[in-house]
């Protein structure tokens, strides 16, 4: 069996030697398998736990109104919710002085925006995600369109990004709203937000999580059997995509 120093391959680009590890048999690779799937096992369920935690962080009341420009006009933060009960919001650097501008937004911004996962899966769980930036909406437009992106995207107009810690560096706000009523009930922010895209990932920061039977949520929340609704979600999605293809 060769050893990671009688092991050396060159890197196709730079021609550099790296040692590898050993070269097994099929019993000994299933053996390190499953010694690294105990500790991986155990990182799920510390996951599912601190997300259990998260559902019952307290809430901060948003009492200040706050406006953005979209698509159609002025909207409010409550606007940004589409009607369903909670809003993810992205805060994306896309604007004058930013790298790239006017032809491209913050080069980690975009990565993180060609991660999203189709925002149907996120909706069937009343849960809308919404980026925002402080350029104009044409310029917006012109990027999501050369992009590819589909997310609603508004334009910042007052200082919602300094008040959500979110002026200087990207972050992702969750929001939950009853009636007339917005709370903030969480924030993820540095390399917690190179985690985020998946419908999972947004949903387990959310105050309901991912609303199903298996999660440790309060009492009341919402539940609800996971597949039964994945299936749903999935042929909405199929046919969204088949309408925009024409």
């Amino acid at each position: 069996m060769a050893t990671n120093q009688e092991r050396e391959v060159k890197n196709q680009k730079g021609h550099l030697a790296m040692k590898t590890p050993p070269v097994v048999s099929p019993e000994q690779w299933e053996a390190a398998r499953q010694q690294l799937l105990v500790k991986e096992k155990a990182v799920t369920r510390s996951r599912d736990a601190l997300a259990a935690e998260r559902r019952r962080m307290p809430w901060l009341a948003v009492e200040k109104k706050y406006e953005f420009d979209g698509p159609k006009g002025k909207v409010s933060l409550l606007d940004l919710f589409e009607g369903r009960r909670q809003l993810v919001v992205y805060r994306a650097f896309f604007e004058p002085g930013v790298f790239g501008w006017p032809e491209h937004a913050c080069r980690g911004c975009s990565l993180g925006a060609d991660q999203v996962s189709n925002l149907a899966h996120l909706n069937a769980r009343d849960t809308t995600l919404a980026y925002a930036s402080r350029a104009p909406q044409a310029d917006i437009a012109r990027l999501k369109a050369r992009m590819g992106w589909t997310m609603p995207w508004y334009t910042i107009t007052d200082g919602f990004d300094t008040d959500f810690g979110v002026n200087e560096w990207h972050g992702t706000n969750a929001f939950f709203h009853n009636g007339e009523r917005v709370f903030r009930t969480y924030f993820i922010n540095n390399r917690g937000d190179e985690a985020m895209g998946s419908t999972w990932s947004y949903l387990d920061m959310t105050a309901l999580g991912r609303q199903e039977e298996w999660e440790d949520s309060p009492e009341g929340y919402p539940k609800t059997p996971p597949y039964k609704w994945w299936k749903q979600v999935v042929e909405l999605a199929r046919r969204i995509r088949r309408q925009r293809r024409g």
